[in-house]
């Protein structure tokens, strides 16, 4: 019975690790398309000024 328990313990802390980095990446993905959303914008505005 222990050794179920302990299991099913471990399992929780996995599932929740892995649920933890899947946040923490969508995070970093939000924030990398961000930064490239900008990247875009200052890039096509040099572009229309210039000509």
């Amino acid at each position: 019975m222990t050794a179920i328990t302990l299991l099913s313990g471990l399992n929780l802390i996995l599932i929740l690790a892995v649920v933890g980095a899947g946040v923490y990446g969508f995070v970093l993905f939000v924030k990398l398309a961000n930064r490239g959303i900008k990247a875009l914008d200052i890039y096509i505005n040099e572009k229309t000024n210039n000509q």
